[in-house]
């Protein structure tokens, strides 16, 4: 995804996500949790349009707060799928509310959702596939490859030349900790 560094750059919207946030390790639940909401709802349409719905998805998502998303019943489901804010699509939004409960599962098996990933890490792209498949809905292969990306623990978020690469690197992200 090379292609993303020299589009992104200086772009209004691509620009501050590619050069602040994609590619750089992410620790934090929430955070984790909403690029896989985003990940998963960009299947079929271009990063852009997911870009420019993002307050949507932190709104209807009450800011990616994983208990709030794990608890969501009948009627945050319905209220979902009438929000024009975010893709209205049921299997996205069905998605959204499995995953969140898979999560919070996470936090008494592993300690939380990057524990998870830190145990599981390194993997080849296959396997995580598999895996992600396995314990997550709405992952397939591309959603869970550039999941990995943006958070760090899979390479080719940035290209060598890209100057981000160089803050990225100095972080120390997962896929640059293999052995």
């Amino acid at each position: 995804m090379s292609g993303y560094c020299d589009i992104a750059q200086g772009h209004e919207w691509h620009g501050p996500y590619h050069d602040t946030e994609y590619g750089f390790p992410v620790r934090d639940e929430a955070i984790l949790f909403e690029r896989l909401i985003l990940e998963i709802n960009q299947a079929g349409l271009s990063w852009l349009t997911i870009l420019k719905k993002r307050e949507g998805f932190t709104a209807a998502y009450a800011g990616f707060d994983v208990d709030t998303v794990a608890d969501y019943g009948a009627k945050d489901h319905e209220r979902l799928l009438n929000d024009a804010g975010i893709i209205r699509n049921r299997l996205k939004v069905n998605a959204a509310i499995s995953n969140a409960q898979r999560i919070r599962e996470m936090r008494d098996s592993h300690g939380g959702f990057a524990a998870w990933l830190d145990a599981q890490h390194p993997l080849m792209k296959e396997e995580w596939v598999k895996l992600f498949k396995k314990t997550f809905r709405f992952t397939g292969g591309e959603i869970t490859h550039s999941f990995l990306m943006s958070a760090g623990y899979l390479p080719g978020a940035h290209h060598e030349n890209c100057p981000i690469f160089k803050k990225v690197a100095k972080l120390d992200p997962p896929w640059m900790q293999v052995t």
